[in-house]
């Protein structure tokens, strides 16, 4: 391998797994990223750090680094805090990612993996959704996801950038921040753990699909192998095609933090959807990949990751 991997929102959740997943492969990383959502201390042995914000100047990484390729991570994450402020979610997501395009235009960067959402899709009449499907998001955080996949397809067309967006599902596992707006499993694990009440908005029956952190960051790793020549539309759900419940969840989580704590009940929240449950298909044809961990085993590696950080 050898190549030279730059990783944006690398010191956070799914970006610190990611950066360990490239550099068990081989590659040389370094990590973009502002510390807001992250710490240094999540960069893993190995990984040059650059303490940059998307949002502003990210010249002098792409200048000392010259990555070959990279993987936009870096963003606003939660559905809530879009739908409070989308002037803000939108400068993060959509004017820091075209920072980010702009700059990789401009170093002869190959390729950029994009995390992309579920969000993207919006309220469908399917329960399953997949790619080829027209996205109505129901969030700005969905739109503003939305919007960088057509800034990428335009980039491509106008300078041959190379690019791949990956469409998370419901990404949970250790390092997740159980006090941000976003990571149910990550904040629930934490409240039971600490002798809290959560609350489950809606009723607890919003459907989603839940797939392990480790499981991503190898589909991200491997969509910077795979050749994309031909691929129209490179747009891929990482998902696990299968639908939880939050109520499931939380049974689950009682379950492997050891608590009998009964759940508040909270209001349906703005711009979210009844059911987010996606076809992997594509990308398991593309990639040869398919998740490894099952929801049980993610809950209990996670609230056993958070039972040791007490």
């Amino acid at each position: 391998m050898g190549r030279k991997i730059l990783v944006t929102g690398g010191a956070g959740f799914i970006g610190s797994h990611v950066t360990e997943e490239l550099l068990g492969r081989g590659y040389e990383v370094a990590v973009l990223d502002n510390l807001s959502g992250g710490g240094a201390d999540q960069v893993p042995a190995g990984a040059r750090l650059y303490e940059l914000d998307i949002t502003e100047s990210v010249e002098s990484a792409f200048e000392e680094f010259s990555p070959d390729d990279v993987i936009h991570l870096a963003a606003q994450v939660s559905v809530a805090v879009s739908m409070q402020d989308p002037e803000m979610d939108a400068r993060i997501n959509v004017l820091g990612s075209l920072n980010i395009i702009g700059a990789a235009r401009r170093h002869g960067v190959r390729r950029i993996v994009y995390a992309s959402s579920a969000a993207c899709y919006g309220v469908q009449d399917r329960d399953v959704l997949s790619e080829e499907m027209r996205c109505v998001p129901a969030s700005f955080y969905g739109a503003s996801k939305y919007a960088v996949e057509h800034c990428l397809l335009s980039a491509r067309e106008d300078s041959g950038l190379e690019w791949a967006a990956l469409r998370f599902a419901n990404v949970y596992g250790p390092r997740q921040d159980p006090h941000g707006e976003a990571g149910v499993v990550a904040i629930f694990a934490r409240l039971l753990l600490d002798g809290g009440q959560p609350k489950i908005f809606g009723g607890g029956e919003l459907k989603r699909d839940y797939i392990f952190v480790e499981d991503v960051a190898r589909a991200v790793a491997l969509m910077l192998e795979v050749e994309l020549d031909g691929c129209e539309d490179p747009v891929f759900n990482c998902s696990t095609a299968l639908g939880t419940t939050t109520n499931q969840i939380y049974e689950l989580l009682k379950t492997a933090c050891s608590s009998g704590v009964d759940a508040l009940a909270g209001p349906w929240r703005p711009g979210d959807v009844q059911s987010l449950i996606l076809n992997n298909t594509r990308l398991k044809r593309l990639l040869d990949w398919a998740p490894r961990v099952p929801l049980e085993e993610g809950i209990g590696r996670t609230a056993e990751y958070f039972r040791d950080a007490t």
